[in-house]
């Protein structure tokens, strides 16, 4: 999310003087907005010597199921709490509830950050 500041106004209704402009630091990127479909990645710069990898979008899931991992194909977004229409675009965001080869499962991770999808089965 980008930081977008503090507003421009006191709660009075005066301007505010910025004190200064944003740092390198203070600024956001565009959300990955990670599909389902053929694995893309990117590798973004991210603060200090770290790097990190982007999931463009992706078809697999990790998926955790009582104490075994196992490869999974990701078939669809069925709901998605963190946006409505993220669900009937096929974005999967950490907490998304997917539609996978095994049955439903919800992401534990967040693929825009770490660039994989890992998912715990549900019932």
């Amino acid at each position: 999310m980008k930081d977008q500041g503090r507003s421009a106004r006191k709660r009075t209704g005066g301007r505010l003087k910025h004190a200064s402009k944003k740092k390198r630091h203070q600024l956001g990127r565009e959300p990955a907005e990670t599909t389902v479909d053929d694995p893309r990645f990117r590798v973004i710069d991210a603060r200090g010597t770290d790097d990190k990898l982007r999931a463009l979008s992706t078809n697999v899931a990790q998926l955790a199921d009582g104490g075994e991992t196992t490869e999974v194909e990701i078939e669809d977004v069925v709901e998605n709490p963190a946006n409505v229409n993220y669900a009937r675009r096929n974005i999967i965001t950490k907490g998304a509830i997917i539609e996978t080869s095994e049955g439903q499962a919800r992401v534990t991770s967040r693929p825009g950050q770490v660039g994989q999808v890992n998912a715990v089965a549900l019932d």
